[in-house]
């Protein structure tokens, strides 16, 4: 692989691990000699721009008894290899995207290995083979219907002059949210949600079953611009991002029984707002966060990165919060993450940036032992976690890739091997989630992860999902 060119060369000095980029391009280069490195410019949903590398070519796809090229285009962020690619189709204007369960309506690739990856043991060459194997048993690509059209060979040909990643377009798609549950919580997201200014339209449902009523007299009087609201499913068609603050609880019933009464009300309703917004991320904040996220990931039948629940992401900037300003009052170069279930097992963990999330940082162990305990002492209020979900919803909806920690499927992530949801650091952009790598944690940190997968696993286990 060539990567002696002036602009490739100077844009590879940025990045953070630069050798270890370039020897996985090298392998890449072994198997798909296809793919060409060129430096370019990617820009993000929010119009920022970053100059970087992307890898243009063509896979072969059988299908049908036909041998097939399918162009793709491949970015390459400054923390690769230890983050995911933004995978694209790059059709021809002859060509349509058939949207579907790996492919968006704008031609983003969203794929297991994706969502699950984890470097050393998850590479482009291990992803690009995913990728043949999904799309030969559904192509992404179809040929338009006119009197012209072309032989669908020639039609799936690579276009090298097609611009990807142009967002800021008079056309754009709509940032449609809806929020399903009403009390403080739903009414304190749809007010956070609106603050951040990146909701174009949003439906507030407040479900009749729900314990959680209340508060949408008021928006339908004082008529919120954006918002609507309705207790009709079908107006939620169409959302990028679905946030269920919907509870049904009662004090007359077991624990078991109060979450199986919650499990039900989610089956009334998570499977259609899943037919209705195939392409949408849900973000759950019922409680319990981990069980009723494993929950609307089983009942919606959406791939593992597009089901989050918020988890600990308001426990995780808190801590952030009190590391650099309550206890430093400076930038460590280090991220502080709590993970885990949202319990007294959760755990804080203090890392480094970039691949150094592969280990913990132990020097400063002590830091975030500190930062934890004074932690403790902070409650969730309604308006709390509402903002925290609003700061997760604004990281989908403008494709940021920022990295926080929520409730998303834990196995395979330090040796878990159990479908159980945890809170995990995961990078949230319009295709969903990407689990970060793995950290080798303490062993009292490790006991209390190893504690909160048995629980949840049997409790799980004597609920009617």
């Amino acid at each position: 692989m060539d990567l002696s060119s002036e602009s490739i060369k100077r844009i590879l000095g940025k990045y953070k691990f630069r050798d270890v980029a370039i020897e996985e391009l090298q392998k890449v280069h072994r198997i798909h000699p296809g793919l060409v490195p060129q430096a370019s410019t990617y820009t993000f949903s929010d119009s920022t721009q970053k100059d970087l590398l992307k890898l243009v070519g063509n896979i072969p796809v059988q299908y049908q008894g036909r041998s097939y090229n399918l162009p793709i285009l491949l970015w390459l962020l400054d923390s690769f290899p230890f983050t995911p690619p933004i995978c694209l189709l790059r059709p021809t204007p002859n060509m349509v995207i058939r949207e579907g369960k790996h492919v968006d309506a704008r031609g983003k690739i969203h794929l297991p290995a994706l969502h699950n990856w984890d470097h050393p043991k998850s590479t482009v060459s291990g992803l690009l083979a995913e990728m043949i194997a999904k799309f030969e048993e559904d192509p992404p690509l179809s040929s338009k219907t006119s009197e012209d059209s072309k032989d669908p060979t020639e039609l799936l040909d690579f276009v090298s002059k097609l611009k990807i990643g142009e967002s800021a377009k008079p056309d754009r798609p709509i940032n449609k949210v809806t929020v399903i549950g009403g009390g403080d919580l739903g009414m304190a997201t749809v007010m956070s949600l609106l603050a951040k200014g990146s909701v174009d339209k949003l439906v507030f449902i407040d479900l009749p079953d729900s314990s959680t009523k209340g508060g949408t007299m008021d928006l339908e009087i004082f008529h919120l611009p954006k918002v609507k609201v309705s207790k009709d499913l079908s107006t939620t068609a169409g959302s990028k991002v679905v946030v269920v603050t919907a509870n049904a609880w009662s004090e007359e019933q077991s624990y078991v029984g109060v979450v199986q009464t919650n499990v039900d009300l989610y089956r009334g309703f998570i499977p259609t707002v899943a037919r209705l917004s195939p392409q949408a991320l849900l973000l759950i904040a019922s409680q319990p966060v981990d069980i009723m996220t494993h929950v609307a990931w089983r009942q919606s039948g959406l791939m593992p990165s597009r089901v989050i629940g918020a988890g600990c992401n308001l426990d995780s900037e808190r801590l952030n919060y009190i590391i650099n300003v309550a206890l430093t009052a400076q930038s460590t170069g280090k991220q502080g993450w709590v993970i885990g279930e949202l319990s007294d097992n959760k755990v804080a963990i203090m890392t480094n940036t970039g691949p150094e999330m592969m280990r913990v940082s132990n020097s400063a162990k002590p830091l975030a032992d500190r930062a934890f305990e004074m932690l403790k002492g902070k409650g969730q209020r309604s308006w709390s976690v509402g903002l925290s979900i609003a700061d997760i919803t604004n990281s989908i909806l403008l494709d940021q890739r920022k990295i926080h920690s929520v409730s998303t499927l834990a196995q395979g992530w330090g040796g878990i091997g159990v479908e159980v949801f945890l809170s995990l650091p995961c990078a949230l952009g319009a295709t969903g989630s990407a689990r970060l790598a793995s950290v080798s944690l303490g062993t009292e940190e490790d006991s209390k992860l190893r504690e909160s997968v048995t629980s949840l696993t049997s409790f799980l286990s004597q609920l009617r999902v």
